[in-house]
């Protein structure tokens, strides 16, 4: 354990670049978040007396009119203090009419909503300006990401396994994984040595044993050797249909999974888009399973000209999508204006669905981060450029938006639920009550940081 804390100078340099990047991430997600709750509340006529970056003894101050902006020295958060928060606070008839707590309750509900909804704004932006430069975005679903087998190379490690299409693998040496990337990551990692998966199979588990094969194409003396099992690559399952394509002619459906092509079984979609560069203009016969029953086609790939290596040559389109479906591509701002929504509700209800699946155990809650985690994937999003950062920053506004509004006192999910219930009961909650919840909440809320800190400390030390 101690050996951990002699850095040498390089790392030392490493863990201050991490630090540096931590507050720029995080400044702009608590930045934009109070920035939110300051702008409703000037909006409706209520005086905010201090709008702080960071929490406790104050660093520097500047006051502005009636606002005092201040940097305070603990920087994980911050907060915007309302004149009459408290009832008592406003004494006089003018005092009233700037006085918080003497607002009306749909004033007050769009100032504490008003912090997470400038987290999903700040991300909206992020992501229509990405769209609108033509590059891609990345808007996963579960489907997506958890580590259910969707293809088995009949001839790899997995296949020999006996692996199957609709397992979920579990566990890799004993260690719990909710997503596809960390079982990829263990594969790739392997050294090629043996690994134990556990996997869930129609409600039963079941352990095999296994050794990853090389990447072909790749030494496996080099530097950073990788590794696979023959579930890595997508199913053959068609996504989309482009109108006026051969595949429309022919009658592919989105949700078609090709088992078979002139009699050759399919196991993946680089297997299925190999042989149909190959046949341009030659009909092929496609079997495939449709909602369970068989269905079969026949489809002649259209010829289109292209450049392999530096020579023209001819090659097989059908017109149909599969692997990627979790980028998304505007073809103009318009468009990205209109995507940018989509891409927002996409990576909020994955948040949200994710924080669901935590509650109930589908996901391990080993995948709550702390402090420790954002700086380093904060750090890694850094030396991988600009944009990475921003992309990070996207989705930490979201995941900051989405856990400011669960229902727990303290949070402003929680002062929006009391809202609502002063609204059906016609009278706020007395005070005794409400210091109660905010005792509870308080105690949640503290347990929720230890426990992802500690998180974060086992990650450092023990893996």
């Amino acid at each position: 354990m101690l050996s951990a804390f002699t850095w040498s100078p390089d790392a030392l340099w490493v863990l201050m670049q991490k630090a540096w990047w931590f507050l720029v991430v995080l400044g702009v997600l608590v930045a934009f978040h109070e920035l939110g709750h300051f702008l409703a509340a000037r909006w409706v006529g209520v005086k905010v007396l201090k709008f702080s970056l960071g929490f406790g003894p104050k660093l520097l101050s500047r006051q502005v009119g009636e606002t005092e902006y201040l940097l305070s020295a603990i920087p994980l958060g911050g907060y915007v203090k309302l004149f009459g928060e408290e009832e008592s606070e406003a004494l006089t008839h003018d005092d009233r009419q700037r006085s918080f707590a003497h607002q009306a309750l749909w004033k007050r509900m769009v100032i504490v909503a008003a912090g997470p909804g400038f987290n999903f704004i700040l991300a909206y932006l992020i992501f229509a300006g990405w769209l609108s430069t033509g590059s891609p975005l990345f808007v996963p679903t579960f489907q997506d990401l958890s580590p259910d087998v969707e293809a088995v190379l009949p001839d790899s490690p997995a296949g020999q396994a006996g692996i199957q299409v609709g397992d979920r693998i579990i566990r890799v040496n004993d260690r719990d994984i909710s997503t596809r990337n960390e079982l990829f990551d263990a594969v790739a990692k392997s050294n090629g040595k043996s690994l134990t998966l556990d996997l869930r199979r129609k409600g039963q588990v079941k352990t095999v044993v296994l050794t990853p094969e090389p990447v072909p194409g790749q030494e496996p003396g080099g530097d950073e050797p990788a590794f696979r099992i023959g579930v890595e690559d997508p199913a053959p399952v068609v996504t989309g249909v482009m109108a006026g394509s051969p595949a429309t002619a022919a009658g592919f459906q989105p949700g078609d999974r090709i088992l078979r092509i002139d009699g050759q079984p399919i196991y993946s979609w680089v297997q299925m888009t190999g042989i149909v560069k190959e046949s341009p203009d030659k009909s092929l016969r496609v079997d495939i399973d449709r909602d369970g029953a068989p269905v079969t086609l026949t489809v002649t790939p259209a010829p289109e000209k292209t450049t392999v290596g530096g020579k023209e040559t001819v090659i097989g389109k059908i017109g149909v999508s599969g692997p990627g479906r979790s980028l998304m591509r505007a073809s103009n701002p318009l468009q990205a204006v209109l995507y940018g929504v989509q891409a927002t509700w996409g990576w909020t209800e994955l948040t949200t669905v994710g924080i669901y699946k935590m509650i109930v155990g589908e996901i391990s809650s080993k995948n709550i981060g702390g402090p420790l985690t954002i700086a380093n994937i904060s750090g890694e999003a850094a030396t991988q450029g600009a944009s990475s950062v921003v992309f990070l920053i996207a989705i930490l506004s979201i995941n900051l938006g989405v856990l400011n509004l669960l229902p727990i006192p303290i949070l402003d999910g929680g002062h929006l639920f009391f809202f609502m219930l002063e609204g059906i009961l016609r009278k706020p909650l007395g005070e005794r009550q409400r210091e109660i919840a905010q005792q509870v909440g308080l105690v949640l809320l503290v347990g929720i940081m230890v426990f992802a800190f500690w998180n974060d400390l086992e990650r450092l030390f023990l893996r």
